[in-house]
């Protein structure tokens, strides 16, 4: 069974210097385009992260520095890879939780403006829990019958979600063959910043999802005590997240005057 979608998708895999948001770097970008003809575009980047390769991230993608000295920086990449995805559902394998935020730091980092929040997202890792909790090399073998050779090559890993993708619609005929069936089906992650610092209570207000104030609306906290928001934006957060605090802070501030 092939999705059957009414516009494209881009299914996305990362190899990074290693998993902080904020201080780690893309060393690899893989994607492949699916269009509602069922026809296919692959894009595969190795991008000059600007900083040494740690060698616990070398053992599992095997990008070392050397590979990526003459590659071109995300900043050079971006509009290349913004075009790609342009009016694109987006896909992947934790793909909401990992790759999807840090190609948005990405972006940030690089000043430029790409808004996905009219995008649907389908994590395939989502449904794959949902159904048969495991992991990408097992949901491959799982559902595919196959062994995923060369496991932490972007493109080999993006292709094989997609293959995981297909088979499970097969598998679970709730699901559907389509975004909206198949997020009809396992829910549909409404978040506030993308590395969910911040979440949507069941009222549509923003609250924290971290630290001694978790379950609390922003905007009260903000008035109770201001000098969260400057801790915060000094603090190690990722950019999108500060980004949607001063959003929050600045509507507050509006609201108000």
């Amino acid at each position: 069974m092939s999705l059957l979608l009414t516009r494209p998708i881009v299914f996305i895999d990362l190899e990074t210097t290693g998993v902080n948001l904020s201080t780690d770097r893309i060393v690899e970008v893989a994607m492949i385009k699916i269009l509602p003809d069922a026809s296919r575009q692959v894009k595969r980047k190795l991008i000059n992260p600007g900083m040494p390769i740690p060698p616990q991230s070398i053992e599992i993608h095997g990008i070392t520095d050397a590979m990526v000295k003459d590659a071109p920086t995300f900043k050079q990449s971006g509009n290349e890879l913004k075009q790609f995805i342009e009016h694109c559902d987006m896909g992947g394998y934790n793909s909401n939780r990992f790759d999807i935020p840090m190609l948005m730091e990405e972006f940030l980092r690089a000043g430029m403006d790409v808004d996905l929040s009219t995008r649907r997202m389908v994590d395939v890792q989502h449904i794959f829990y949902t159904m048969e909790p495991r992991t990408l090399t097992a949901a491959y073998k799982f559902y595919c019958e196959k062994e995923l050779i060369d496991a932490h090559s972007a493109e080999a890993d993006v292709s094989a979600t997609i293959d995981v993708l297909l088979s499970q619609i097969k598998r679970y005929p709730q699901l559907g063959n389509s975004i909206d069936t198949i997020l009809g089906t396992i829910g549909e992650d409404k978040v506030v910043d993308y590395a969910r610092r911040f979440l949507f209570d069941d009222k549509g207000v923003e609250v924290f999802n971290f630290g001694k104030h978790k379950g609390r609306p922003v905007v009260d906290v903000l008035k109770a005590e201001p000098q969260y928001y400057d801790w915060m934006m000094r603090g190690d957060f990722p950019l999108h997240t500060k980004q949607k605090l001063t959003e929050i802070l600045n509507r507050t501030l509006l609201k108000n005057n």
